[in-house]
């Protein structure tokens, strides 16, 4: 077994945003740091194998660029010289857009999808694409967890994860449409953030389904808010939303006037050692005064409970239903470029009819409902972004069952890389109400201020 000791306090210290200040006083320099994120890729990818394609020499040429505006005291945004890594399902128009998939092998559309080429205009430096599961869905690509190769880094964005995790790049962008942020953020000791539908364009991602949502795997909670804002400021919001809004800097520590505590279909899934861990923490924001409340406490809990209680199944047969045209067409073009997963998965999306996907839409909306009724009482829930720590073995991305609510819910949601179990890091997550990202990020704040932890 290979591995990288799990050590939050190092982890934090890979954060982008505290050396601007030196960027601007010229003790530091984005080339300078692009370099010590190159070493450590030299140091560990071999082992690790986040990225599917690398952009080294567009890299430094971009940082160098951006070294040149801060000695000029003009950088372009607060993400200028940013290295970041981009899922390898968003075209960029240097490098292939491959999805995880023979299909696209060498797949160049020779442009840039709307997020990336927000992101060049701030001055950030893509500097590779990050391995994807097959299309985004439950097939593993080659990735490892940093933190334990034995051990799965979790998917759809496993390369993403895992990049943050092993200190590759600060930031990297993924997408979740079932828990592809979230789990992945929980098993690499990401800060994971998961913005509410519509929050960032995703023209020109090949996954525009009707839960897909582009964030953030960041090393700190400052990179992840600012490198999602900077992006929706250059980018925008899909067509009908206006995206992400308010100040770029991170909001400032919030106290909540109440928590809920929400279990979810995942807690009958989660061993013991680990719920305890959990309840140890909530314990510890309730020592605040803050009310943690949970269904015990509350009959309207205990409903929205009960009524979220089949989301991952509902999630699954509306994205089964929505991915089945193109994915029928591959199959039927080239039977073996489609895996063995992806085609059992396929013979039981055909069976779903269009009378089926409306239950499942209604089913949703009722879910949606339900939250947006309890919001003005609970606006925060907070439950565990995964069952346990990265399972061991390749074979699978882990279980989705807690990150899938921010999902069917049109949510946001943020992975605090707070806990631990059997040597790993497991993170807690937090679900908003939607088009409140912000002030998600203001509770995140506080809960680290609460415990000591810089943003």
């Amino acid at each position: 077994m290979t591995s990288e000791t799990y050590d939050p306090q190092t982890c934090s210290l890979r954060g982008f945003h505290m050396h601007v200040s030196r960027f601007l006083d010229g003790s530091d320099t984005p080339r300078a740091y692009l370099e010590r994120c190159l070493a450590e890729i030299d140091r560990r990818e071999g082992e690790v194998r986040a990225f599917a394609t690398l952009n080294i020499e567009g890299a430094r040429a971009a940082a160098d660029a951006s070294s040149a505006r801060y000695a000029a005291g003009a950088p372009l945004s607060e993400i200028d010289g940013m290295p970041f890594g981009i899922k390898d399902l968003f075209e960029t128009e240097d490098m292939p857009t491959e999805c995880g998939s023979p299909i696209f092998k060498g797949n160049h559309t020779g442009r840039d999808c709307a997020l990336i080429a927000g992101l060049r205009e701030a001055g950030a430096v893509i500097l590779g694409k990050t391995v994807t599961t097959e299309f985004a869905f439950y097939n593993p690509g080659p990735t490892r967890n940093p933190f334990d190769t034995e051990r799965t880094p979790g998917g759809s964005s496993s390369g993403s994860g895992a990049a943050v995790g092993a200190g590759f790049v600060p930031v990297a962008i993924g997408s979740q449409v079932v828990g592809s942020l979230i789990r992945p953020s929980s098993y690499n000791a990401n800060y994971g953030f998961k913005p509410s539908f519509g929050a960032i364009n995703r023209e020109g991602a090949y996954s525009n389904l009707s839960q897909t949502a582009l964030g953030t795997h960041a090393a700190t909670l400052t990179d992840a808010w600012m490198a999602a804002r900077v992006a929706a400021k250059f980018c925008g919001g899909d067509p009908g939303h206006v995206g992400l809004t308010g100040a770029v800097a991170l909001p400032e520590a919030v106290r909540p006037a109440r928590l809920a505590r929400f279990e979810s279909a995942g807690w009958d899934k989660t061993p013991p050692e680990v719920r305890a861990a959990f309840d140890a923490l909530m314990d510890r924001l309730a020592a605040t005064g803050v009310p943690t409340v949970g269904r015990e406490e509350s009959a309207r809990l205990e409903g929205f409970e009960q009524l979220m209680a089949p989301a991952l199944e509902v999630t699954n047969d509306i994205c089964g239903y929505e991915f089945l045209w193109p994915l029928r067409y591959y199959h039927r073009r080239d039977p073996g470029s489609i895996s063995q997963n992806i085609a059992t998965r396929l013979a039981d999306w055909e069976k779903i009819t269009a009378d089926q996907y409306a239950v499942l839409l209604d089913k949703r909306d009722a879910m949606r409902a339900a939250h947006a009724a309890l919001s003005d009482d609970f606006p925060v829930l907070v439950t565990l972004s995964a069952p346990g720590p990265a399972p061991r073995g390749h074979d699978w991305t882990g279980d989705p069952v807690f990150a899938v609510n921010s999902s069917i819910l049109g949510a946001p949601a943020i992975s605090l890389p707070l806990l631990e179990a059997d040597g790993m890091p497991l993170g807690i997550q937090l679900i908003g109400s939607p088009k409140k990202d912000r002030e998600l990020f203001a509770c995140a704040r506080w809960i680290l201020d609460t415990l000591g932890l810089k943003p």
